[in-house]
């Protein structure tokens, strides 16, 4: 039995909420559930001796965490805001600066992200203490088989079942991917506070190239082929289909647009809005949640209808709607003229950093109330289409066309799918599947978008795979849940 899930997003509590524990209690029970279905073989009870969880990717989120606006810990200076202290943000140049696209070698690098990851297993320990529980064979236990293949519900032995988690890498936790003997350690402790059966190197990314000329090396990861080979399946996360969140150049080893954008901008726009005297920092909370809207291309409809709320309820006071877009502006104006952003830049080329700037600049010139009517004119159908599907990438995965695979499995979207792609005599049916996500929405309500109303959920879904012999010869089976 293999079940895949991907995207669960678990962060450090300064920006957007974490899925919460209730969620791993949930797939624990379904897990356990699954699991005694896939002992019942060609009618008869016998309990099955593996289960295998492939995380793929997007997983621990060290993107997520305004953790790296700050310096070093112990090098901290503060400023007071209404009596309150607040660590000063470094500003690129200065001593202490270090971000997700700082080179790796830098000092300052591997320690920050020991820091962020330290805080994301703590922040979700009971969590992750519910994937150790199920690794170490807690959670899931059988009654033995008598010989005739029926459960002996009368005997007091009973036969536990440890899972087996393997760890992929995507576009938020590619820095567990980092070679070398300094990052080592920190996937040591995501191993031990994890439950997983990794080996404490480079965790996986692309286990088979889908262009061969591409200079990055592609990874082994023995477990995870054979598992691919045994149950026909093939996985990726799907940020490589993704310019924004990925650099097809120089492979996964290195920060992407996406990653500055997500820093620069989403993160650290509450964190501005907490050192505005005229603001209450609680109000400003609210704003963490930026990442959580869905449909994304509704963020600014979010941003804007949160603004105006806490205005019509007297609860912002001294400062209006266009200064706090003014701070989201000149965000986005630090976010454009980073070093980094800026060497992303292509001469004699229309490429995404033009196109960004100039989308900054339109925003810059108009209001708020012209910005949520622009939206709702250019993107009123995909606010309602969902977040864009990855079949056609399915189509040209080589485990595809040359029949190795007969499911091929992506995440990154959130958008979970089920899409037939090919029907042979000999080999049956090829279907692409998108695992979805674990994660806390808020969801633009479709009775009238431009009241600018959302409601909060929690979403779960993932893929499971069965052997030959396993619940009654059953081949996959995909689960999606919501609960609030």
């Amino acid at each position: 039995m293999l079940v895949i899930i991907s995207d669960l997003h678990l962060g450090d509590g300064t920006t957007a909420a974490s899925i919460p524990a209730s969620a791993f209690y949930l797939f624990a029970k379904r897990l356990r559930q699954d699991a005694h279905f896939a002992s019942l073989r060609r009618g008869k009870y016998r309990p099955i001796e593996e289960l295998d969880v492939i995380l793929m990717g997007d997983i621990i989120d060290p993107l997520h965490s305004t953790k790296w606006l700050f310096p070093p810990q112990g090098q901290e200076q503060y400023i007071e805001v209404n009596g309150q202290k607040h660590i000063r943000i470094t500003e690129e140049g200065e001593p202490g600066y270090i971000r997700p696209w700082s080179d790796p070698s830098h000092p300052l690098f591997a320690p920050k992200l020991l820091e962020v990851t330290r805080a994301i297993l703590e922040h979700n320990r009971e969590s992750l203490d519910v994937m150790r529980k199920l690794a170490n064979g807690e959670f899931i236990e059988f009654d033995p088989a008598t010989e005739n293949g029926e459960r002996n519900a009368a005997s007091q032995t009973k036969i536990p079942l440890k899972v087996r988690f393997h760890y992929m890498v995507g576009n938020h936790d590619w820095y567990y991917h980092l070679p070398g003997d300094t990052f080592d350690p920190i996937r040591r402790e995501l191993i031990e506070a994890m439950g997983l059966s990794n080996p404490p190197g480079p965790f996986p990314y692309d286990l088979r190239k889908i262009d061969p000329s591409r200079e990055w090396k592609q990874d082994e990861a023995p477990q995870i082929e054979r598992l691919f080979n045994e149950y026909k399946v093939f996985c990726r996360h799907g940020d490589c289909f993704d310019s924004f969140n990925f650099n097809p150049l120089l492979g996964r080893d290195h920060a992407t647009l996406g990653d500055a954008f997500t820093m620069e901008v989403c993160n650290r726009y509450p964190e501005e809005l907490k050192r505005r005297p005229e603001l209450n920092p609680e109000i400003v909370d609210n704003l963490r949640n930026i990442t959580n809207v869905r449909p994304a291309l509704a963020t600014p409809l979010w941003i804007s209808g949160q603004i105006t709320r806490l205005a019509q309820e007297h609860r912002i006071t001294g400062v209006n709607e266009r200064e706090l877009k003014k701070v989201w502006d000149d965000l986005s104006d630090k976010f454009i003229n980073l070093k980094f952003v800026r060497s992303k830049d292509i001469p004699f080329k229309l490429d995404i950093v033009d196109k960004m700037q100039a989308a900054i600049k339109i925003s810059k010139l108009i209001s708020l109330d012209t910005l949520d009517k622009l939206i709702y004119k250019l993107q009123n159908r995909r606010l309602f289409g969902g977040e864009g599907s990855f079949t056609q990438f399915a189509l040209n995965e080589p485990a595809f066309q040359d029949d190795t695979a007969r499911y091929i499995l992506y995440g990154h979207t959130h958008h979970q799918e089920t899409v037939p792609l090919d029907y042979d005599e000999r080999g049956g049916n090829q279907i692409y599947f998108n695992a979805g996500t674990w994660h806390t929405y808020f969801d633009l309500a479709r009775k009238d978008p431009t009241e600018k109303k959302f409601v909060p959920y929690k979403a779960l879904s993932y893929t499971t795979f069965y052997r030959d012999d396993e619940h009654d010869e059953r081949h996959f089976e995909t689960w999606t849940g919501a609960y609030a």
